[in-house]
């Protein structure tokens, strides 16, 4: 069963929808006892970083430590951001620090919010994407980006007039800056790539 985190920060039900309409076993809970349980989490996320990771409040410790243990997580959009070291939006904020790296702004001269569809460039290897092309078109909706610095990241990219991490896989951590449950067929793939990944203890399908 895949636990989605319940933190009252935006896209929950979308997420659930499309896990549900795949056929997957789900949870809504920031219960400690459902998250020890889950073979795996969704770490969900639409609002700024500075209040995402005040709502996700206690729920962060027990978080880390069952990740820390080996328990994949998939994060989000915000989800997504949350799992690095820091983010300036809203303030300066300390994130959960599974992947090293910052939140930052988006730079000018480019349309704020990036939103729409945008090509994903995937690196070889990347669990996520396993039956999909080396390039697939996904749905972004984000003012601010990952700026990854962990050696022990696999890294896909979108160009939006610099190249962006639109998802990243540590180990058991993965993270996608794109919205998986509004993209279509290719991004249900994603997400039953990560049930997979569950099923299968955390390591790769």
């Amino acid at each position: 069963m895949i636990v989605v985190i319940d933190y009252n920060v935006g896209n929950v039900k979308s997420v659930r929808n499309a896990l549900d309409f795949i056929g997957l076993e789900d949870k809504l809970s920031a219960d400690p006892a459902d998250i020890e349980k889950a073979d795996g989490i969704i770490l969900p996320g639409v609002a700024a970083f500075g209040y995402a990771v005040k709502a996700l409040g206690k729920t962060a410790e027990v978080v880390k430590e069952v990740v820390r243990a080996g328990k994949p997580i998939l994060g989000i959009c915000v989800g997504f951001q949350l799992l690095f070291d820091h983010s300036c939006e809203m303030g300066d904020h300390k994130g959960l620090g599974l992947i090293a790296g910052d939140v930052k702004a988006i730079p000018p001269g480019r349309t704020i919010p990036h939103m729409g569809w945008n090509a994903v460039k995937i690196a070889d290897g990347m669990d996520l994407f396993a039956g999909l092309n080396a390039e697939e078109h996904f749905y972004f909706a984000h003012s601010y980006h990952a700026a990854v610095t962990d050696a022990d990241a696999r890294i896909a990219y979108t160009d939006y007039g610099l190249d962006m991490a639109a998802s990243v896989q540590k180990g058991n951590i993965f993270g996608v800056q794109f919205h998986p449950e509004k993209s279509s067929k290719v991004g249900l793939r994603v997400l039953q790539n990560f049930d997979a990944i569950c099923r299968n203890g955390g390591r790769s399908c």
